[in-house]
């Protein structure tokens, strides 16, 4: 199986990578992307693939981040974007929900971004949260020259997935769909995903699958549990766990070229 979004660099894993990694690979997670969210990141993710075959990894700048794009970040993106395990730009988007970084800034990072990555002839790994429409607007505007993107841990309601779908993105759904109380409008959403549009991610070390029994003693995600996460949305699909992990690296490796 393919992970799609891991926090690679994030400090939940500082102590334990390795082990996290290996029990990744035992059950059956072979394949990682590791998500920037900054230049910073980026930069101490390029140095995690060279050492992990099995990782690839994004260069971007999160909208959280997006106060701090210059007018030198693209030309620091676009040569982060030369090693070879760079896989997509991003994640990169709109956050109109926490707005961490003035709406403004987000605007102009994300157009960046996404003319940056027709450019190069990478797919986008894109965030929205709250900015459905400014999002649809604005991938909109560069998708004939985007060779693809996904619409990374998606949570919205239908009108935003079918936004999504008819630009031509990949949905990538976590272990939100797990969630007794904040998952059952995605779990009735999931049904309606192309089997060639879907994605599965764990976003970890975030969104730990509430169903999860025994229920494990730490809260933190990790990419072992993205199996669990892909009986749940079969389950949901009326398909096999086999099947649909199946599809659904087919789609990952078609649109990262991994």
């Amino acid at each position: 199986m393919i992970d799609i979004a891991v926090n690679l660099t994030s400090s939940q894993f500082r102590q334990d990578l390795e082990e996290v990694l290996a029990r990744a690979r035992e059950a059956g997670v072979d394949t990682l992307i590791g998500l920037a969210s900054n230049l910073e990141e980026a930069r101490l993710l390029q140095s995690l693939a060279e050492r992990h075959p099995d990782v690839y990894i994004t260069a971007g700048i999160h909208p959280h981040y997006a106060s701090g794009f210059e007018p030198s970040s693209r030309g620091e993106i676009a040569a982060l974007c030369e090693h070879p395990r760079v896989v997509a730009v991003g994640e990169c988007g709109l956050d109109f929900n926490r707005d961490f970084s003035p709406r403004a800034d987000q605007r102009r990072a994300f157009e960046a971004q996404l003319k940056l990555a027709c450019d190069l002839g990478k797919p986008a790994l894109m965030h929205c949260r709250d900015a459905g429409d400014e999002f649809r607007a604005m991938v909109s505007e560069v998708r004939p020259d985007l060779s693809g993107g996904v619409l990374h841990c998606f949570t919205g309601n239908e009108q935003e997935l079918h936004q999504a779908l008819e630009l031509g993105l990949c949905i990538g759904i976590t272990g939100w769909i797990c969630d007794e109380r904040r998952g059952q409008t995605l779990a009735a959403l999931v049904p309606q995903i192309p089997d060639d549009r879907l994605l599965l991610e764990t976003d970890a070390p975030y969104l730990l699958p509430r169903d999860i029994r025994p229920k494990p003693r730490s809260r933190r995600n990790e990419p072992r549990w993205l199996p669990h996460i892909a009986k749940k949305v079969a389950e949901l699909r009326n398909q096999s766990v086999d099947a649909l992990s199946h599809q659904c690296r087919l789609n990952a490796k078609r649109l990262f070229q991994v």
